[in-house]
């Protein structure tokens, strides 16, 4: 009984203080922690730029062209370009190989959320571009299924990496 009555308190004080959006907000937030702490196997605590993932939940899918920097379709650097400009308030270059002659280089294991990852594709040096996210996991924009999270894990993604930094 003492818990409900708590419970109950905590409700009515955050309605009585105009809380309900509050509450609307936290709910969102709290559906997207979840989300991807699974999706990148990780606990809750670790995802703390819920801008970042909110921007990534919103272009997830968002289909591959060659060129396009919208909704409506996105190349790779395209979607790094027009996420770190909203997420990071930072411009990078439109193509990929003039992107990775602007980073720092840092080695595999030391990636923090936000770096960007290279990979050689068919016999093309620095191809493709994603940015790191944590556990092994980044976000790009893929030819074939759009703009998705993959693994470096990933046999494919673990033979084409290159090389990742910040800018």
């Amino acid at each position: 009984m003492k818990i409900f009555s708590s419970i109950l308190f905590a409700f009515f004080l955050l309605y009585s203080c105009g809380g309900t959006k509050k509450i609307t907000v936290n709910k969102a937030s709290e559906i997207l922690f979840n989300k991807y702490a699974i999706v990148l196997g990780v606990s809750k605590s670790k995802i703390t730029n819920i801008r970042l993932y909110s921007f990534i939940d919103d272009w997830s899918g968002t289909k591959y062209k060659y060129g396009g920097m919208s909704k409506s379709g996105v190349d790779c650097s395209g979607f790094c370009n027009v996420l770190y400009n909203d997420i990071y308030s930072k411009s990078l270059k439109r193509r990929v190989s003039d992107i990775v002659k602007d980073i720092n280089k840092v080695s595999k294991n030391n990636l923090k959320e936000g770096d960007l990852v290279f990979f050689n594709i068919s016999k093309k040096k620095n191809a493709h571009v994603g940015i790191y996210l944590t556990n092994n996991k980044f976000v790009h924009a893929s030819t074939s299924k759009g703009v998705i999270i993959s693994s470096l894990d990933n046999p494919y993604y673990k033979k084409a990496y290159n090389k990742g930094g910040h800018l």
